[in-house]
């Protein structure tokens, strides 16, 4: 079907900490968008009151979305905790050990493409 592995990830916005969490994002976008070419897909939402998240990310493989991971963890990871409290996490695809071990605290559920197509 496709090599690619996809998440979103869900959270609420910590008291006080919507701005820092728009700062983080214009930040955590762009560096992606210049960086990351393998990255397929950064899509960052917000609910109508600002207080919950999903971020939507779209990797052509594990070996991608392990590079971007070791790049959240080193850059970002601290002040994205500090903005937001994590919720739950979605993994679409077939993500190798290395993936399912790295996101293993976050206790995703993992979904495996059954049928349908990706254009």
């Amino acid at each position: 079907m496709s090599g690619s592995i996809h998440w979103v990830r869900e959270g609420d916005i910590k008291e006080g900490k919507l701005d820092a969490f728009k700062e983080l994002m214009a930040e955590m976008v762009e560096r992606a968008r210049a960086d990351e070419p393998d990255m397929l897909n950064y899509e960052w939402f917000l609910s109508e009151d600002g207080r919950h998240c999903q971020v939507y990310e779209r990797y052509k493989s594990s070996a991608v979305a392990m590079a971007r991971l070791a790049t959240y963890r080193r850059s970002y990871a601290e002040r994205f905790l500090a903005a937001v409290t994590p919720t739950r996490m979605i993994v679409y695809g077939d993500p190798d050990d290395a993936v399912r071990g790295a996101l293993s605290d976050s206790e995703p559920a993992y979904f495996s493409m059954i049928g349908g197509f990706i254009r």
